[in-house]
C-alpha cells in the first residue's frame, strides 16, 4: 500500500453541489492499494491506521482527482492553433483535411500516443473523444489508452453528407462499424464507447436512424455530438431538417437525447431545448476556449442551472486552444464575467471532476478520491515559477490556488499524473 501526503481537495461521495460539499485536508493522506483508493483523510489518522504503508511525501503540493475533459477531438491534435475562421469554414479548411490523414492506421497510432501524452502532462485522466470516420482511428485510441489502463470514452465519427468523399460513410457502414466497435471495446477494461454522429448537418436522416437503433440496442453506451454552436450552423440545420422543431429535436427524433448523451457547446439554445435537456438527463459540454476562438458565442450557465442541465467542462481541442483544464476554466470564468454571473473557482473545479463524473454516471469510478474509486489523481505544484511563488502564498486556500492557476498556470503545474494507481507522467519526463 502507498500513502501519499499532501494538501488534498475533492468532492466526496454523493456530492452534487460545488459550494458546501467539497472536502479539503490541508495535511492530508491518500491511501492507494493496487489500482484503487482505499482511504482518505487527515494524514495523521491515515498513517496511524496503516503503519505498514509506504509513504510518499508531497507536502506543499496538492493532490486532486484526475481531471475529466468531456469533449475533444484527438485527430485535431495536429491542427490546433491555426489562424482564423468560424465553425463551418474551420471544418472545411482545417478539420477535414487533417482527418483524411487517419486513413493511414500508422498515422492514427502515432497521433493517439501524442494525444494521450498531452492529456497526461496536463492532468487529464479521462477524455470524451471524437475519432474520425475510419474505424481504425478508434481502435488506435482505445489500444493506446488500454496500454496504460486509462479511462477513455470514444467513438468513430459518422458522416454521410456535406463532407469530403474520403470521409463519407453510408448509414449501413456507420451502423455496422459502430456496432463492431461497441462489441470489441465497450466496457472492455476501462474503455467505453460513444455513438458519434459529428453533427446533424453531416448525417442524413437514414444515418441518424441507424445510430438511434444502436442507441436503443445498447442503452448504456454514450452518445456524443455537437449542438447549437454557431448561428449559421443552426440555420443550416433548419434548412436540412425543415420538419424538426429545432436543432435538438433532430437528435430527439432518433432516440439520441437521453442520459449519457453529451452535446458539445449548446450556446444558442431555446427555452424549450434547455427544458428538454434538463428533463432527459443529458449533458452539455461547455467549451469556452473553442467558443471564444471561433467566435461562436457565450455559454449561458444561468440557463443551464435554472433547467437543472448537467454541465461538464471541456477543451474541444483542436478548435479549443489548450489541453489544460485549469486554463479552460480560466476562459469559462471570462465568459461568465461577460454575462455578469462569474463561475466560482469551486464550481469550475466541480465541472471537471465530480460534476462531470455525476453527469456521465461514472462517479463510482472517477472524478473523486473516494475509497473504492480508481486511483486516478494528480499532484499539483502551484508555486512552479517566480510569478506563481509571488502570487500564491504557501498557506493559500484551495479556491485561491485553483483560481490563480486558471489564469497563470499551465502544464508546469502538473507534477505527476497517476492512472489506475501507476504514475504515468512526471514533470521530469522527456517530451
Amino acid at each position: 500500500m502507498q500513502l501519499f501526503r499532501a494538501s488534498i481537495a475533492h468532492f466526496p461521495k454523493q456530492a452534487t453541489q460545488f459550494d458546501n460539499d467539497i472536502a479539503i485536508f490541508k495535511d492530508g493522506g491518500l491511501l492507494v492499494d493496487n489500482k484503487e483508493i482505499k482511504d482518505i483523510g487527515p494524514f495523521s489518522d491515515i498513517a496511524e491506521r496503516y503503519p505498514a504503508a509506504t509513504v510518499t511525501d508531497f507536502s506543499g503540493k496538492w493532490i486532486l482527482p484526475g481531471l475529466i475533459d468531456s469533449h475533444l477531438h484527438y485527430p485535431q491534435t495536429q491542427s490546433i492553433a491555426h489562424y482564423g475562421e468560424q465553425l463551418l469554414s474551420w471544418l472545411e479548411n482545417y478539420t477535414f483535411p487533417t482527418e483524411m490523414q487517419f486513413a493511414d492506421s500508422e498515422h492514427a497510432d502515432t497521433i493517439a500516443k501524442v494525444f494521450l501524452n498531452q492529456l497526461l502532462k496536463n492532468g487529464t485522466t479521462t477524455g470524451f473523444v471524437f475519432t474520425t470516420v475510419h474505424k481504425s482511428s478508434s481502435q488506435a485510441l482505445f489500444s493506446a489508452a488500454s496500454e496504460i489502463d486509462m479511462a477513455i470514452v470514444a467513438g468513430k465519427v459518422c458522416m454521410d453528407r456535406n463532407c469530403p468523399s474520403a470521409l463519407n460513410d453510408c448509414p449501413d457502414t456507420a451502423q455496422a462499424d459502430s456496432a463492431e466497435l461497441i462489441e470489441t471495446w465497450h466496457n472492455k477494461g476501462r474503455n467505453r464507447y460513444a455513438l458519434t454522429p459529428r453533427f446533424a448537418p453531416t448525417s442524413t436522416e437514414a444515418q441518424l436512424a441507424a445510430l438511434g437503433e444502436l442507441a436503443q440496442q445498447y442503452p448504456d453506451v454514450f452518445i456524443q455530438t455537437h449542438l447549437s454552436e454557431n448561428l449559421d450552423e443552426i440555420a443550416w440545420v433548419k434548412s436540412l431538417f425543415p420538419n424538426a422543431d429545432g436543432y435538438l429535436d433532430v437528435y430527439d427524433s432518433y432516440n439520441l437525447v437521453r442520459e449519457r448523451a453529451v452535446f458539445g457547446h449548446g450556446i444558442h439554445l431555446t427555452p424549450n431545448e434547455w427544458a428538454r435537456l434538463g428533463d432527459s438527463g443529458a449533458t452539455v459540454a461547455f467549451c469556452p476556449t473553442s467558443n471564444l476562438f471561433l467566435g461562436s458565442g457565450l455559454f449561458d450557465m444561468t440557463a443551464a442551472r435554472a433547467n437543472k442541465v448537467h454541465v461538464a467542462m471541456a477543451t474541444d481541442v483542436g478548435a479549443g486552444t489548450t489541453f489544460n483544464m485549469f486554463k479552460t476554466y480560466g476562459d469559462a470564468y471570462k465568459v461568465s464575467q461577460l454575462r455578469n454571473e462569474p463561475i466560482s473557482p469551486l464550481e469550475g473545479f466541480y465541472l471537471m471532476t465530480q460534476g462531470a463524473a455525476v453527469a456521465h454516471a461514472l462517479d463510482h469510478e472517477i472524478g473523486n478520491l473516494n475509497p473504492g474509486s480508481t486511483a486516478d489523481f494528480i499532484v499539483v505544484e502551484p508555486r512552479f515559477d517566480e510569478l506563481t511563488r509571488l502570487r500564491i502564498k504557501e498557506d493559500a486556500q484551495f479556491d485561491d490556488v485553483f483560481f490563480a492557476l486558471s489564469i497563470l498556470g499551465d502544464d508546469r503545474a502538473i507534477e505527476q499524473t497517476w492512472i489506475s494507481g501507476t504514475c504515468r507522467y512526471t514533470k521530469e519526463d522527456k517530451e
